[in-house]
């Protein structure tokens, strides 16, 4: 037990009309009883000492991958970081690379293919390597990484321009945590990551953006399987650019570019001969300038759309992008992409809610209202988080999505601490406000930790009827268990099982399906 939930033990064991000096003997009495022997004490120091030395070995490598990252593209190349490690010891620990690399492609298949470590994989990569040589593994990955921290050498301005681009990068980061699971926010934060790197660190160049996604080709299926949309773009392009939709047999290189995985650099488009221009407006004269066309990736590498920067605005002759623009943009098209599937995953469990909220209405009048919130990050020192209002249910199943922002803080809602209690222990919390009966259920992630909330209004009832209770139950434990699975299918942990054969469309899990997918499952287990 942590120590929010071991508070709200204590809390739900005396009740809410509990006098004070019995809270009080209860103390005394749990200090007085309350035992250690002695081998506990040295487990609970050895965890605790191993927990601090895995905390530590994080930040270590994080910050190892970041000097090896200097261009902030959130990722390494494999092959140049095996070439420097081939030389530790004199090139004596060769064979433990290899075993090691082995390993880590046998766990990273798409490795063999694309090549890109991410920080994750380059943890994964230095502690097979350490655990292939003779000794202690800690001193082993201190070892390497002393060794790879001096292999690099990074100048104060190439720091300083480092720091600056990861602060965009968690500023698109950012946006998708706290939109509600809207899109606009991140696309913003892309387009003003872009054009602040365009000023401060591309020698001031007047850039256009865009970002196009992968759709399945429905409108015209003989012009080609799939087609890009056009959903977002920078302002003074949206007349040219937004909602256009570019076939297979235009020109372009924008599906070579999702095709073969890598960004395409045009550097005088003038002279390439297969470039599509949007404005028709612009004279043929005024047409020049560069394009760089970047993949969207998944965390499976496979392309979902592309991430486009041209310099056809800016009448300037040296406007080709450089090899740090290039890199850079790679990692604010990895940052798009990761705010990209946080926002679909949010997307998929709104979804799978009202379809759990649509099957418990019925079957729960007595339930008043249910109000589903999202826990989001905190904006400022003053609060670490906040609860983002998202669904309004009655007992008559009329649903109120809410559109415009309605965040709680903890500070500001002194009467629905209780809801703060529920993320702080991510348990269940009972309480009485006002004379109306609340039952606050977390939606914990795959960590356990909460992540959404359930406040369920039972009115002036102190219980329900045991029949609704029971629906209730079942309603939180598949919604619960539909949630693990959209968070275990984003972060790609487990392959997708179909029970219903409408259960994928174009790849894209219906996440309404899912929690009739688990209710069968619960079904037949009971029969």
């Amino acid at each position: 037990l942590n120590l929010p939930q071991f508070v709200q033990l204590l809390e739900t064991f005396v009740g809410e009309d509990i006098s004070l000096p019995t809270v009080k003997r209860l103390i005394a009495f749990i200090k007085e009883e309350y035992k250690q022997t002695e081998e506990e004490k040295m487990q609970q120091l050895e965890k605790v000492h191993h927990m601090s030395r895995l905390a530590q070995r994080k930040l270590l490598l994080e910050a190892l991958f970041e000097k090896w990252d200097n261009n902030a593209s959130g990722f390494l190349d494999l092959e140049e970081v095996d070439a420097v490690l081939s030389t530790f010891k004199e090139g004596m620990e060769k064979e433990a690379l290899r075993k090691a690399k082995q390993h880590l492609c046998s766990r990273y298949p798409q490795l063999s293919r694309v090549g890109k470590l991410s920080p994750k994989a380059f943890q994964t990569f230095l502690e097979l390597v350490a655990s292939e040589f003779t000794g202690d593994g800690d001193e082993a990955i201190d070892n390497l990484v002393e060794f790879l921290t001096a292999s690099v050498e990074r100048s104060h301005t190439e720091h300083l321009q480092s720091l600056t681009r990861r602060k965009w990068l968690h500023d698109i980061q950012q946006a998708a945590e706290t939109s509600g699971a809207s899109m606009e926010a991140v696309h913003t934060a892309v387009f003003k990551a872009l054009s602040q790197d365009a000023e401060a660190h591309g020698d001031n160049k007047k850039i256009s953006a865009y970002i196009a996604l992968l759709e399945e080709n429905q409108l015209s299926p003989e012009r080609g399987q799939f087609l890009l949309r056009y959903v977002a773009c920078t302002a003074d392009d949206a007349p040219y650019v937004l909602n256009k939709v570019l076939y297979r047999d235009m020109k372009g290189v924008s599906f070579a570019a999702a095709e073969e995985g890598k960004p395409i650099h045009v550097p005088r488009v003038q002279l390439h001969g297969n470039i599509h221009f949007w404005n028709s407006d612009r004279p043929v004269e005024e047409r020049k300038g560069s394009l760089l066309v970047l993949p969207l990736h998944d965390a499976c590498w496979r392309a979902f759309g592309i991430l486009g920067v041209d310099t056809l605005r800016d009448q300037c002759e040296k406007t080709i992008f450089l090899t740090h623009e290039i890199r850079f943009y790679q990692g604010v098209s990895h940052a798009f992409s990761k705010a990209y599937h946080h926002i679909c995953t949010l997307k998929n469990v709104l979804q799978m809610t009202v379809t759990a909220l649509d099957w418990l209405y019925p079957r729960a009048p007595s339930i008043h209202t249910v109000v589903t919130y999202l826990v989001e990050p905190g904006r400022d020192k003053t609060c670490d988080y906040a609860l983002r209002k998202m669904i309004t249910t009655d007992n008559t199943g009329q649903k109120e999505i809410h559109s415009s922002p309605v965040l709680l803080l903890r500070k500001e809602n002194l009467l629905r601490d209780y809801l703060f209690k529920c993320v702080d222990s991510s348990e269940v919390i009972r309480m009485s406000v006002c004379g109306e009966h609340h039952i606050a259920v977390p939606l914990r992630d795959l960590s356990g930790q909460a992540f959404g909330i359930f406040d369920i209004s039972i009115g002036r009832h102190q219980r329900l009827h045991p029949r609704e209770h029971k629906d209730l139950q079942k309603m939180l434990k598949i919604a619960q268990a539909a949630c693990s699975e959209i968070l275990k299918m984003s972060s790609e942990e487990i392959e997708p099982t179909n029970v219903l054969e409408a259960e994928y469309t174009a790849n894209v899990r219906h996440a309404g399906i899912l929690f009739h997918q688990f209710m069968l499952q619960d079904l037949r287990e009971c029969v």
